[in-house]
């Protein structure tokens, strides 16, 4: 899902997309384009959340038995989208800003339960 979709319908991302297609450079010795790159990390956050998902779920299993073990994971995943929210709201639209600001408080409140128990 984070391949980088464009509108096509009008002349005017059409026009950009194909500049971004036809442009190409050196970039570290490997001629490149700006779609490559747009295209590159597109997919490469992609298999990023796909693996994030499958630690998320590795994770939450582990956490049904060992609830505080798992409070270091939570809290790295909870700063990270933190920042992702800031992120989401310079540079993106409602919809990711949003999901960000759910995943946020889910992750908080996976911490809040992984609490250690007084006196447990």
């Amino acid at each position: 899902m984070g391949a980088p979709w464009t509108p096509v319908n009008e002349s005017a991302p059409a026009a950009v997309v194909e500049a971004m297609k036809s442009v190409s450079f050196d970039a570290m010795g490997s001629k490149r384009t700006y779609w490559d790159f747009y295209f590159g990390f597109g997919v490469s956050i992609s298999i990023y959340l796909f693996v994030q998902a499958a630690v998320l779920w590795l994770i939450a299993t582990l956490a049904k038995t060992q609830p505080t073990s798992v409070r270091p994971f939570v809290v790295t995943l909870l700063v990270a989208y933190a920042a992702n929210v800031y992120v989401t709201w310079r540079y993106f639209f409602v919809v990711p800003l949003v999901l960000s600001i759910v995943m946020v408080t889910c992750l908080a409140l996976a911490l809040i339960a992984s609490k250690p128990r007084v006196g447990a």
